[in-house]
């Protein structure tokens, strides 16, 4: 627990690059930003992103535009340690860029990743359905699970040694062991210094499009899901406060499943919207 006292601003840390060259950045990923013994598919999709900002920006681009859809293929899970990330700049537009990320650890490559900059939604929605998620409570409620590193599952999610995660019991039937639909909802909040800082705060929102524990749980299959395929769309910025997460799958094949994740923020207003495609547990 010292270690969470004594880290304030843990996520910048990780999305703060480091030049490496024309179009390289470097990337220090701290053994908490994994599940396991790997570092977590929803920080390289970050550290992606913050990349391909930096290349817009280095090549003149507007620093109104931000990493709005985030398409990454999983080719190999790295360890914690030290990435480098190689940029390619597709289109360089006032309204829209286009940049091409490879996040790479020694000579294997881990991520490729699409990445598209533009500017984020503002103000009330033209249009939007009916949100079961807003039904949920906008901050923890009195029942929900703290994930510290003395519980079983922080003892596999070292994420949530760099965040405050919290989930509805209510939905992860599997703390208990039981089983039900596979969903899961959680509560979720950077830490204070990370969430003051608004571009550490935009790709924390990013990272949490992954952030949920495998639903596949949820209906027995435990064991490591590998993410195969991730998008992600930011929508707008998060406001100040909690974040309430729901993921769920609707077509579990004997292969594959599907797993989406909803993210809203303290006002209702939705930021991140997601969409894996990951393998069934082996074994399951």
């Amino acid at each position: 627990m010292t270690e969470i006292l004594t880290r304030t601003r843990p996520f910048a840390e990780l999305t703060a690059l480091h030049e490496l060259g024309a179009e390289r950045f470097g990337a220090t990923v701290d053994p908490m930003w994994t599940i396991g013994p790997k570092v977590h598919g929803g920080c390289m999709m970050a550290i992606c992103a913050a990349a391909a900002r930096r290349a817009v920006l280095g090549a003149g681009g507007s620093s109104d535009l931000q990493p709005i859809a985030v398409s990454a293929n999983y080719l190999h899970a790295p360890d914690p340690g030290e990435l480098m990330a190689t940029t390619s700049l597709r289109k360089l537009g006032r309204q829209v860029c286009a940049v091409d990320v490879q996040l790479s650890q020694g000579d294997r490559v881990a991520v490729t990743a699409a990445v598209t900059l533009g500017m984020l939604d503002d103000g009330d929605p033209r249009h939007q359905e009916p949100l079961a998620l807003t039904q949920m409570p906008a901050e923890p409620t009195g029942d929900a699970v703290h994930v510290t590193p003395e519980h079983p599952m922080g003892q596999i999610v070292h994420v949530a040694k760099g965040c405050d995660l919290r989930v509805d019991p209510s939905a992860a039937l599997f703390l208990t062991g039981q089983q039900g639909d596979p969903i899961n909802r959680m509560w979720l909040r950077p830490f204070a210094a990370d969430e003051a800082d608004a571009d550490t705060a935009l790709l924390f929102a990013l990272m949490a499009g992954d952030i949920s524990a495998p639903v596949t749980m949820n209906r027995g299959m435990f064991g490591w899901a590998p993410t195969v395929q991730l998008t992600t769309y930011l929508r707008r910025r998060p406001s100040a406060g909690w974040l309430r997460v729901m993921a769920n799958s609707t077509v579990m094949g004997g292969t594959w499943f599907e797993e989406d994740h909803l993210i809203l923020d303290a006002t209702d207003a939705v930021v991140v919207q997601s969409r894996q495609l990951a393998m069934i547990p082996k074994g399951a």
